[in-house]
């Protein structure tokens, strides 16, 4: 296997599948069972997923909702669809725990460093909801964030689109794909992989991005495998 220990960064629209709202439970489950045949490899699993199915602190913005209370509602969101995986993922029997980066004890385990190093070391995969805790940043640097904490060896970035391209596939047909690109050369041709604040933290700790096409079944496996999938971000 090509790494140890990765996170998983997925977006809370994949989980919608085909519905315009909220979880779809078959993507859902599809998602599991690509989790599974990771953990099954014996490679440790860490998982970030995004609100944005819910509620996206942004959007209530952009209509005049406080920002602050807008993040903390897509915080929230993000719990709600690490509940919704964890479900998945035991319904398949495999062992995972939730941490939440704002306390609802209730619900999810508080965020502590080296107790979700000591779940992964057990072989259980461990979600990170809540976000960093804080408002006014994103998923992706929750993301970015928990990955060096927990020494990931990748960040393994799960879109619809199967790498980074020069423009964007869906619109434009004359769009070419990168299968390796350094951080500089995404900066200086201006391409949307990240949000900035992520995306320079990961530069600035040479933690490597792979962006890949999570709806293709067999992908997952085939990056931990160390197949050339997607496109690679490296120093």
């Amino acid at each position: 296997m090509q790494y140890k220990r990765i996170l998983l960064k997925l977006s809370g629209e994949a989980l919608m599948g085909e519905k315009q709202y909220g979880i779809d439970p078959k993507r859902l489950g599809e998602y599991a069972q690509e989790i599974k045949q990771v953990v099954d490899k014996g490679i440790q699993v860490a998982i970030v997923i995004g609100g944005g199915n819910i509620f996206r602190g942004l959007a209530g913005a952009a209509t005049g909702m406080d920002r602050v209370q807008g993040d903390h509602m897509g915080m929230l969101a993000t719990v709600i669809n690490g509940l919704a995986l964890q479900s998945a993922l035991e319904m398949i029997n495999v062992q995972t725990r939730l941490q939440s980066a704002i306390k609802i004890n209730e619900v999810a385990e508080p965020f502590i460093r080296r107790r979700a190093m000591r779940h992964l070391e057990k072989g259980r995969v461990v979600i990170f909801g809540g976000g960093t805790g804080n408002p006014y940043f994103t998923t992706d640097s929750a993301a970015v964030l928990r990955a060096i904490e927990i020494e990931a060896d990748v960040i393994l970035k799960g879109t619809r689109v199967d790498g980074i391209y020069t423009s964007d596939p869906e619109k434009d047909k004359n769009a070419t794909k990168f299968d390796n690109i350094s951080f500089q050369d995404v900066l200086t041709k201006g391409l949307k992989v990240m949000d900035t604040t992520a995306f320079t933290l990961s530069q600035e700790n040479e933690l490597p991005i792979v962006v890949f096409d999570m709806n293709k079944k067999g992908n997952l496996l085939k990056i931990v495998d160390g197949e050339n999938i997607g496109t690679t971000v490296n120093i």
